[in-house]
This record gives C-alpha cells, structure tokens and sequence, in this order.
C-alpha cells in the first residue's frame, strides 16, 4: 500500500481550518502535524469515517465536549446534550471525508460516520504510523488522525 501525498495530507489540514472558519468564523490554529506512534492524542468526543477504494483506513476527529458546546452555541443550537455533542463531530467527521472525496476521487467510499463518546486511539490501524494533526480551535485544542493508505 502507498503512502498518502503531501499534498493529500494537505487537503485535511486545509478542511479543519475551512471547517472552522466558515462555521464559526473563528480559524484553527495547526499546532503540529506528526506521525503517530503508540497511544494517539484524543478527546472525549471522536468521529470516525471509514474508507475503502482507492484508499483503505479510516479518519478520527477528536474534540473535548467544551469545544463542541461552543460550536454549537455559535451556530445558534441551544442543546448541549451528549447526543447533540456526538452528532457535531460526527459532522465535522463527514465533512472531512467529503471533502477528502472530492480531491482523492470520487470512487472513494466513505462510511456513515461513527462516533464514540470517550477516548478514542486503539483502533485497528491501517498504517503502523498514521498522520496526526493537532490544532487549537477559540483556545480548545482538537486533533485529525489521517490513518489512509492508498491500495496499488
């Protein structure tokens, strides 16, 4: 299996700052990009979309339930249930993908989001190190792991 591209790489970083900023107007700041080994950063609230096709394996969005309150308050929704907050990133997850389809092609399958209330990171693996992206979101950190491998 081939590793993902730079510029594929890009195009997730690329969807949470668009994500952010058209949402709440309020742009993420990336606070890194790295591989990752062992136990994977995560938050209370994980949305998870599988891929198969071209490429195989899945991406994690990870936000604390502070974030996701937030976020919904900006967009005007006044409930901050756990299904509510489950439902957010698990939008945010599906947005993601979707824009991930449009630039990796669009025989790219993407699976109805799954979301996990509590940490999340010991899901099987698609790479031995999938790409990490942290970033800091009205001053709440948030994390994208990219866990992709392009089938030959």
């Amino acid at each position: 299996m081939a590793a993902l591209k730079e510029s594929d790489l890009r195009l997730f970083v690329d969807s949470v700052s668009r994500y952010f900023d058209v949402t709440s107007r309020i742009a993420p700041e990336i606070t890194s990009a790295f591989l990752g080994v062992g136990t994977l950063p995560s938050h209370d609230f994980n949305g998870i979309v599988s891929f198969s096709g071209r490429f195989i394996g899945h991406v994690i969005v990870s936000l604390p339930a502070a974030a996701l309150k937030e976020l919904l308050l900006i967009q005007r929704e006044t409930d901050l249930s756990r299904a509510n907050l489950l439902d957010a990133v698990g939008e945010i997850a599906n947005t993601l993908a979707g824009n991930a389809r449009k630039a990796l092609g669009k025989d790219l399958e993407i699976s109805v989001p799954t979301v996990v209330h509590g940490r999340s990171g010991s899901e099987t693996r698609t790479r031995q190190h999938p790409y990490v992206i942290t970033f800091r979101w009205n001053t709440y950190p948030g994390m994208v792991c990219v866990d992709l491998a392009e089938v030959a």
